[in-house]
């Protein structure tokens, strides 16, 4: 017997062996798709419930704004009075309101498909404010970096992206907030604290305002103000083009309904015509990313530098928190006389589209006699 030739025994093991395989390639591809049905279920579930509520939402949608209003208008009295009493609570209101409020938002932006607006760079400051008033409260060096990142971009974007301070919109409130509040929270640290200024003068000297931390060099100053903050908004650059342009890429290409800041931004400005939309295309439309970043870029540049005076100065910073708070108001009572009444419209307009038109009974016989009219002519002339 040549020693190619396999035995009995030998072919009943392979044949044993291949067998097993099979069946267990069977097992998992019978328990993938039960997994994958599973899913499909649960996710069509998730979807109808969410639906429901939207729609209950949407039905008690006045009652719902009116609460809304009165908790806000109610909320953002107690704040300012809460930060002339004891400013010192201020940092601890904040981080309450972060760690209530945005995962909360998380939710609501997953089911809207906006859940990428949470990888935008206010999302990355705030959680590093975050970490530094509860882990580091007194490390000079990241409160500066943390200052920078409230006072540059942040702020400034209050006022360029026109945001809307509407008591009655909860989303609204929580993106002006998002915003307004890591500002007011280094405002009160540096300069009303009462420990800052018992630390920083020990003797009661009430005529000079107190500081903290107290910077004498220039170049340190730049340096934890300026030059640090703009390498950590770099590394928070990369990582979103990354994240969300690169890994996440095929998955928006597949899903237009899916938005993130530069989609929002750019459908926008394209609607509109306006000067951002031209200078974005300078260079292409296949180039309109690149622009967006740049542009992105310069504005972090110059709010970053704008911050060194603003640390220094009291009343800079004071009068450049009325700012923001006027800028939001103002932009919250446009958005009210202007464009909640057109959404009003559109909405009725919708909902009458949406109802069917009622047909009375005298109008279902009317209807039936013309029916049966016309037929009988039509058999008439067809004779």
């Amino acid at each position: 017997m040549s020693n190619h030739e396999d035995t009995p025994n030998e072919q009943d093991s392979y044949a044993t062996m291949n067998q097993r395989v099979s069946d267990r390639a069977k097992k998992v591809v019978h328990t993938r798709e039960m997994l994958s049905k599973q899913a499909v279920q649960t996710k069509e579930i998730l979807s109808k419930q969410a639906i429901k509520l939207a729609k209950q939402a949407e039905e008690h949608e006045r009652f719902i704004n009116k609460v809304t209003h009165l908790l806000g208008v109610m909320g953002f009295g107690a704040f300012c009075f809460l930060m002339g009493s004891r400013p010192q609570d201020i940092p601890y209101v904040y981080s309450l309101f972060y760690v209530i409020f945005v995962p909360l938002r998380w939710i609501y932006y997953r089911f809207k498909k906006w859940h990428y607006y949470l990888l935008d760079f206010c999302y990355y400051a705030n959680t590093i404010f975050l970490i530094m008033l509860l882990l580091y409260p007194k490390n000079e060096k990241l409160f500066m970096v943390c200052f920078s990142f409230a006072e540059g971009p942040l702020a400034w974007a209050l006022i360029v992206w026109r945001c809307s301070l509407v008591f009655s919109s909860l989303d609204k409130i929580v993106s002006v907030l998002i915003h307004l509040l890591p500002g007011i929270v280094f405002l009160t640290i540096r300069w009303w604290d009462p420990a800052t200024f018992e630390a920083m003068h020990p003797g009661g000297n009430a005529g000079r305002i107190a500081s903290w931390p107290y910077v004498e060099s220039k170049s340190y100053l730049w340096t934890w103000l300026f030059v640090v903050p703009l390498v950590a908004y770099t590394l928070w650059q990369v990582l979103y083009f990354l994240i969300v342009n690169v890994l996440r890429g095929q998955r928006l290409l597949r899903d237009p309904e899916v938005m993130t800041s530069y989609r929002e931004l750019s459908k926008k400005a394209q609607k509109a015509n306006n000067i951002w939309w031209r200078l974005s295309g300078l260079l292409g439309d296949q180039n309109r990313m690149f622009m967006y970043i740049l542009f992105q870029a310069l504005f972090t540049v110059a709010t970053m530098a704008l911050t060194v005076p603003i640390f220094l100065s009291y009343k800079l910073h004071v009068t450049f928190q009325i700012l923001k708070v006027s800028a939001t108001i103002w932009n919250g009572g446009s958005f009210l006389l202007e464009v909640m009444p057109k959404q009003v419209i559109l909405k009725e307009k919708k909902k009458l589209e949406m109802q069917p038109i009622p047909i009375q009974p005298d109008q279902d016989a009317t209807m039936v006699e013309k029916s049966t009219g016309n037929s009988h002519s039509a058999e008439t002339d067809h004779s």
